[in-house]
């Protein structure tokens, strides 16, 4: 079995230091090298924030970005090349394109996205120009190039290796501009996975990332899929989203299969649990989900 390797992550370099960045901290305060019987595997370090929109690109930090995602490819590299399971603590979401990358390198990879929101904003569409709003589109390379097309590798995904499971911004991205989602994404909205079920919404996204030609999938998880009314400590608020037990069957049915390759958790604001509560319970469900790996017995 691959042992866990959890990286620190904390790059908000994608969206503001609102707290974010001690993410990593807030979990590993809570148990989470403990409970996942995982070891720590160092610790990539951001940039400074810059909060000036690049005229160039219409986004914050390209080139902090950019450099970072290299950066924390080489990380998740070195996790993969020792026989490890990744898990990166973020950090925002933009932390995505660095671990994409160091699949990239490696062949072609799927992606299972399970986030509050779609995230596939073009610059122009973006208010603030946060690429936290925009790593998906980035990822299949759309959008700038110094974003979509790092090392000479882009797009780091195919669309129809991807599936995002979970969202509910439909309404909010359509009045703001963003962009389509394309039609070989698979696309299993909040609304889909109620009607289905979480486990078999989960079952049938496997199948897909499992039923081309790419080598293995990651898993991303933004804290917001979660109901807002459980997980109020993210930045960019939603109401309803998955409860407790349906991300918890998710993640189960997701990294059951020896085809996950890595995880990444992001977004979730420990300054807003103050008391920490909210902290513990996240990490109690990234244990359950991550003790159906493969040769975990859980």
């Amino acid at each position: 079995m691959r042992e866990s390797m959890v990286i620190e992550a904390p790059s908000v370099l994608g969206l503001r230091p609102s707290g974010v960045q001690d993410l990593p901290a807030a979990l590993l305060g809570a148990g989470l090298l403990e409970g996942l019987g995982a070891v720590a595997a160092g610790r990539v370090e951001a940039a400074a924030y810059d909060p000036r929109r690049d005229a160039g690109t219409g986004v914050l930090n390209p080139v902090g970005i950019a450099e970072y995602s290299v950066r924390l490819a080489d990380a998740v590299a070195d996790v993969l090349d020792r026989g490890g399971f990744p898990v990166v603590l973020g950090g925002d979401c933009s932390i995505l394109l660095g671990n994409l990358l160091a699949l990239r390198r490696r062949g072609r990879y799927g992606l299972l996205f399970l986030d509050g929101h779609t995230d596939f904003y073009q610059p122009a569409a973006e208010p603030a120009g946060e690429v936290a709003s925009m790593e998906l589109a980035l990822a299949t390379g759309r959008g700038p190039r110094q974003l979509t097309d790092l090392e000479g590798r882009g797009p780091l995904l195919r669309d129809g290796d991807i599936v995002a499971l979970g969202f509910r911004d439909e309404e909010e991205s359509a009045e703001a501009g963003m962009q389509p989602l394309p039609p070989a994404l698979h696309a299993f909205g909040l609304d889909d996975v109620r009607a289905l079920g979480a486990g078999t919404a989960a079952r049938r996204a496997v199948e897909r990332l499992t039923a081309g030609g790419s080598a293995g999938y990651w898993v991303h998880l933004d804290a917001d899929v979660l109901d807002d009314a459980i997980m109020p400590a993210v930045d960019y608020r939603l109401p309803g989203g998955l409860t407790w037990p349906e991300l918890e069957n998710v993640l189960r049915t997701a990294l059951a299969d020896e085809r996950a390759v890595g995880l990444d958790v992001t977004i979730f604001n420990p300054r807003l649990d103050p008391d920490g509560t909210i902290a513990a319970r996240l990490t109690e469900c990234l244990c359950r989900g991550l003790s159906a790996r493969p040769g975990r017995g859980g």
